[in-house]
């Protein structure tokens, strides 16, 4: 296919040097595959505004309505129910349990098909949410669409990095999380309008992720296979042809044969789970779980899942606080663009340090604000203040969207060798999940213990995972994903230590001999 725009070059400065074009059927495969963000996003913030609406309340959790109307309760408590809590935290539940599943689709049957799957789980979880006549079958229907989600988010962005080429991967698979910003901001508006029709606005809320759905399960009927999946599972001859295709150019030799010495190493993997476990494995694995850990601390999904709730709580009456979480929900897709821009410029370190510095400061002036102006019995923040909370809350947002929020996905889906990276990447969605839902399910109990403490145990954490970044993490932007472990980890002043034990496992003879191989294909 004739090419549409510049050329790129993969590892120059060391290693393979990789021609290749930006194409359409990339721009297309991956915009396609980025809709799973979408899905993904716009159940995160469907939530938040279902569970603030009186006639969802009064339907499935007629406590929480009465106590949401009765003055005596403390401001901060109104919404505290393990019930409600459960609704929001139940998908991602299901999320980590699936992506286990996902993990095997994924390296058996290729990324396409998992796709595919997680397209079926949304589009039946969308019928059940609309359809529910009680809590048990809203509940069904918010477990079959974490399943879709374990699967998406297993198979996108290993999707996105090996279809893009070096240079701008990093801005294509931020696609994914541009589109979960995109759902999320279009679930924010859906609420604010159906917030007025009475009695079945939540119903049309929760049955309007059929769109994103359908978008997802189309899109993956019309990518191509990644080459990276269709030649670690022997189709060479099809693989090396979709890479001549997505590259624009015939010359696609010495990317290939460093595919296929990944793919020969990652074949001898009988149990890539174990080999995780391995000394060498430890820099990528560690660093995938605790990004995951410490993007869920930043706080944001406690923001993004109950938003309506919590300005609902700090005051703002029932439009108001509708209208701020989509003004939230604007800045997020606002931010992510910025990250597709600079993340292949400025680097994956600077946009974590600098987001890092931001959201300290916003979230401790947001607990400062709160802890003089807002009481148990005061509901009124006063416009000035509220406000102000909302630009500190905005301030918080923008910071995270063009770094944790992106680049959560981004680096741990880059930094896994092809043995291993299916594994990896299903580690990387369980444990996000895990605590997604530990946030999910937390978060409204928290608000009532710690009131508006919560925002200082958020910023605490910032600070630390800030400290690790400037020390552990190093940088991945413009290098090729398999060359990692030469030009990254073995680079690093504390990683290099485990990457010491290539002769003693299964794959180091074979990586050596395959690499040699390809040196000599690839003229070094």
């Amino acid at each position: 296919m004739p090419a549409a725009g510049f050329s790129v070059s993969s590892g120059a400065a060391a290693g393979s040097h990789f021609e290749a074009k930006i194409t359409p059927v990339v721009i297309l495969s991956c915009v396609m595959a980025a809709t799973g963000g979408l899905m993904f996003g716009y159940d995160v913030g469907i939530s938040g505004g279902v569970t603030s609406m009186d006639d969802f309340l009064e339907k499935f959790f007629p406590a929480v309505y009465r106590r949401k109307h009765e003055t005596t309760d403390s401001n901060y408590c109104k919404y505290d129910n393990q019930g409600l809590q459960l609704f929001t935290s139940s998908l991602y539940l299901a999320g980590l349990t699936a992506t286990f599943f996902a993990s095997y689709t994924t390296r058996n049957f290729g990324r396409r098909p998992t796709m595919l799957i997680a397209g079926f789980f949304f589009i039946v979880g969308v019928v059940f949410n609309g359809a529910a006549q009680d809590l048990p079958m809203l509940i069904v229907g918010r477990i079959l669409l974490g399943c879709g989600v374990g699967f998406a988010n297993q198979a996108v962005p290993l999707f996105l990095s090996e279809i893009a080429p070096t240079r701008i991967r990093g801005g294509l698979n931020i696609l994914f999380q541009l589109n979960i910003t995109i759902g999320i901001l279009f679930a924010n508006l859906v609420n604010y309008g159906t917030d007025k029709i009475h009695p079945w606005g939540w119903r049309l809320s929760l049955s309007l992720a059929g769109i994103p759905a359908a978008l997802l399960t189309v899109g993956a009927l019309l990518v191509v296979e990644t080459p990276n999946s269709l030649i670690e599972r022997g189709r060479l001859e099809e693989g090396k042809a979709v890479l001549r295709k997505i590259r624009g150019t015939s010359n696609v030799d010495p990317e290939f044969e460093e595919i296929l010495a990944a793919s020969r190493a990652a074949n001898q993997v009988k149990h890539p789970f174990r080999n995780l476990l391995r000394r060498r494995s430890r820099p990528q694995l560690v660093i995938a779980v605790l990004l995951q850990i410490f993007q869920q601390f930043t706080g944001i999904n406690a923001i993004m899942f109950y938003a309506p709730v919590l300005f609902n709580t700090l005051g703002f009456k029932s439009d108001a606080s509708l209208y701020s979480a989509v003004i939230t929900g604007a800045v997020n897709v606002l931010s992510t663009v910025v990250s597709i821009y600079a993340v292949d410029r400025v680097g994956r370190r600077a946009l974590l340090l600098e987001a890092g510095a931001q959201m300290f400061v916003a979230q401790v002036v947001i607990a400062v604000v709160l802890g003089l102006k807002v009481t148990d019995s005061s509901d009124e923040l006063g416009r000035g203040w509220a406000i102000f909370v909302v630009i500190m809350v905005c301030t918080f947002v923008s910071s995270f969207a063009w770094s944790w929020g992106p680049l959560g996905w981004l680096i741990p889906s880059e930094t896994f060798p092809l043995e291993t990276r299916s594994a990896g990447q299903s580690v990387t969605v369980c444990v996000n999940l895990l605590f997604t839902f530990v946030i999910a399910q937390a978060f409204l109990s928290m608000l009532c213990h710690l009131k508006y403490g919560i925002f200082a145990f958020f910023s605490a954490w910032v600070l630390i995972m800030s400290i690790f970044v400037l020390f552990f993490l190093p940088e991945t932007k413009n290098v090729p994903i398999e060359e990692m472990a030469d030009r990254v980890w073995k680079q690093h002043w504390f990683w290099k230590r485990f990457m010491d034990d290539d002769d003693d496992d299964d794959v180091g003879d074979l990586k050596k001999n395959t690499n040699n191989n390809k040196g000599a294909v690839n003229g070094v």
